[in-house]
This record gives C-alpha cells, structure tokens and sequence, in this order.
C-alpha cells in the first residue's frame, strides 16, 4: 500500500500514533507453549483491506485469532515504532507490514525477520508481478524479507458535484480529456477556480507532487531521491526538480486548499466537499471512502491521471524474527498475499494486487466501484498495472522524502519562495540522509 504515501506511501491517521503505543504495543502474543489458542498480531498502517480474510483465515485454522494494530495513514509514525521494536528484538507484530520506500533500509538488517525463502516462498516466485518479488530479496538473492501485497496504479480521483458546480464535464472519459499533462491539469484548475464553488481544486501539493515525481522518475532514470548505487541524487536528478517545478507552478496558481496530508483537517475537507481533485493510487480509493463516507456516495469518480501513468505506493508483509508464533505467521503471509488474498483486499479497500493471476481474475478486470459512481477501476487500474514501471528506493528514502515534501509544505504556506523551498528540500535532504 501506499502510499503515503503515503501509502506511499499509504490513509487515516486519526488513529495511527495512538494505536501504535496501545498497551497491546507489548508485540508479537505471549500465549504459553503445548497447542493452545494463539492470537498473530499483524501491524499495519492504511487501510489494507484483511477484516473479512482475517475472520476467513480463523474460521479454517481453529485455535488461531488474528489481532490487527495501527490502522492508520500515518507512516511517519508507524516507521519509526517499527524499528524501535526490531532494534530492540521485541515489541513488533507477529506479522508486519513493510512500504516500499522504506523496504530498503529494512533489507540493511535482514536477520531482523525470518527468511521466508527457508518456507517455500520460493516456489511462490510466479505469483508476484517480478520487481516486486525482487523488492523483497536481498542484493545476493538469499534472503526474502517479503512478500508483496500492492502496487500504487495512479488516476485522478475527483468530485462530479464540484466539476458541476463549475460547469466543467463531468464524464470520466470528458474529464480524462481536459487534461493530457500537468499544464492542462492546470488550466482546469484555474476555470475552476474562478467560479469560485467554495472548494480549492485540489486537496495538497505535497500529494501531487508526490505523483509527479514518481511518474517522471518511472518514464525516466527509474530512480528518484538515490540511484541504484544509493548516492543520493536529490539535486543532480532533473526528475526530481521537473517534479518540483510543475508543483510550484500548481502552487502558484493557488489551486490547493493546503490541507496537511492525513491531517485532521484534510480529513474533514473530505467530509466537507472542500475540495475537486485528488491524486488516486488505487489504494486512496479506499481512504477517500472512508474519509469521505456513506453521504459522498456516487459523488467521486475517476478519470485518467496526467501524464504518463506512475505508481504510488505498493507494501510488503514480513514475519519479524521475534515473534513467537512464526510458522502460524509465515502461513498468514502466504495467504493474504495470494492471488484470493490479494483479490479480497481490492474488494474490500481498493489495494491493486501485484499478482499477476489476481490482475487477470475477471474479480479484478471486471470489477466496478459504487462509491465512486461505478467506475471500472479493473480497467483504470489493472490493465496497466502489469507494466508499471518502479522508481528505485535508496536506503533512507522515507526521511528523505519527508523533507522534501516539508519543503513543498512551506511553500504552499506561503512561507518561502519556490527557490527558497528547493534549497530547504536540498539541504534537509541531504542532512536526513546522513543521520
């Protein structure tokens, strides 16, 4: 997932930081030895979408209660708790929940989690779109940390009842054609803007920017904040400055409500209709239904996203060595990665699998989303998601990206220049990188 994304990066945070520190934060279960019920502990952030796999994963495997912590969008806090407690060696679930942009620095400790290629996940190799199986393995190919679950997909999501308001299209296939690129996207947005709906365009340039990025850098070097030798490249790669130059310009022609992502304040914009258009991986479908609610129904639909695709978001699940109960864990993995695992997600949250046999799942090609005025998200977001192309993420590319999106957050508050905010982005880049 993203996803925050975040999923990236990736969607409610009201709730992340206090889950994260529950006092069920002790980690993997401590039920005693000798065959009696156990309870997995499966920490995630997002909405991933394993309620009902959970309850169908229990009902098939007697003695075994799965408890899920940190529901959440807020990977800024979910992260940092999660090394702490592998650092430590206790404190993490059972199973764990990995973004990829930060699967990298995981990947420096593997000893942390178990080798799942030890359990036969190699013979699971076919069951995941290649880069992402090659995203959970070490640089010498001996060690699986994990076991994909999504991959970003990218559209735009947005409000008919707003596009209306402003007497602009309000049929996706019309509103894919108002933009081809970021330029149109934002001329859209100044039309918009001057009937003055009492909405903002968009919800955060830090979201668009994140889109863009990742889109320029999949269509170019395939790397964005590091190379694949993991030098940082945050001021030499012309992706990434091609990315902040577009966003200024959205910036500067005042079509965001400046809503801090997974904020309080963003989510009650949902609520509140206060804004037109939304950077949609697959998975925000889900954070847009559940921030926006039952109310918002057949309101939001989806159109093409500008410029060329991208993918935003995608996750992995790992067993950290510390658990407990491992070998009822490595089981859960596999099955909520599978093919119906995968296919039982995107039902239930909108995650778009990374297996290539749920992508080809007519539960997936032929699937429509009511919420979203029964879009045909199989078709917007599987049919190209088997030629998605990844960004490579360095080794602290989750700190880095969070001062590089702070950078745009100043500058969307008005409290520096563009030039100022690309030398705060560069600096604090850099020095995030060094810690």
């Amino acid at each position: 997932m993203g996803v925050i994304p975040r999923r990236r990066l990736a969607a409610i945070a009201l709730v992340a930081a206090t889950a994260l520190i529950a006092p069920t934060a002790c980690g993997g279960s401590d039920e005693p030895a000798g065959g009696g019920p156990i309870t997995l502990t499966v920490d995630v952030f997002g909405q991933f979408g394993y309620e009902e796999l959970y309850r169908e994963y229990e009902a098939t495997h007697k003695g075994v209660k799965i408890v899920e912590r940190g529901t959440g969008g807020n990977l800024d806090e979910y992260s940092p708790k999660l090394t702490q407690w592998l650092a430590a060696g206790k404190g993490a679930g059972d199973v764990v929940a990995i973004e990829e942009g930060l699967m990298v620095e995981y990947k420096a400790n593997p000893d942390h989690f178990v080798n799942l290629l030890d359990h036969d996940a190699g013979e699971l190799k076919g069951n995941f779109l290649e880069w992402k199986w090659n995203q959970g393995l070490t640089a010498d190919g001996k060690h699986l940390i994990g076991l994909g679950t999504d991959v970003g997909g990218m559209a735009m999501c947005y409000r008919k009842d707003l596009f209306a308001k402003a007497g602009l299209p309000t049929e996706r296939d019309e509103v894919s054609k108002l933009w081809p690129t970021w330029q149109e996207y934002v001329k859209v947005g100044e039309q918009f803007k001057a009937k003055n709906t009492g909405a903002s365009f968009l919800d955060a340039a830090t979201n668009i920017f994140n889109t863009i990025v990742l889109q320029t850098a999949g269509s170019g070097p395939g790397h964005h904040y590091y190379d694949t030798s993991d030098k940082l490249v945050v001021d030499s790669n012309p992706a990434v400055r091609q990315a902040w130059d577009t966003t200024m310009d959205i910036v500067d022609s005042g079509l965001s409500g400046k809503y801090g992502s997974w904020s309080e304040e963003w989510v009650s914009a949902f609520k509140q209709a206060k804004f037109a258009t939304i950077a949609c991986p697959a998975w925000m479908t889900g954070v847009i239904e559940g921030n926006a609610g039952p109310a918002a129904k057949g309101k939001w639909d989806i159109a093409r996203v500008p410029g060329e695709g991208g993918n935003w978001g995608g996750s992995h699940l790992a067993v950290p060595k510390q658990s407990k109960h491992q070998a009822e864990a490595i089981e859960l993995v596999k099955f909520l990665t599978s093919a119906k695992g995968q296919i039982g997600a995107f039902k239930a949250k909108g995650p778009l699998p990374s297996s290539p046999q749920a992508l080809d799942d007519p539960a997936i090609v032929d699937s429509t989303n009511p919420y979203f005025s029964d879009a045909p998200v199989g078709k917007i977001f599987a049919e190209g998601a088997k030629t998605l192309k990844p960004v490579y993420m360095g080794p602290k590319n989750q700190a880095v990206r969070t001062e590089v999106e702070n950078a745009v957050r100043t500058v969307e508050l008005g409290q520096r220049s563009p030039e100022e905010g690309w030398k705060d982005a560069v600096n604090n880049a850099k020095k995030a990188a060094d810690k």
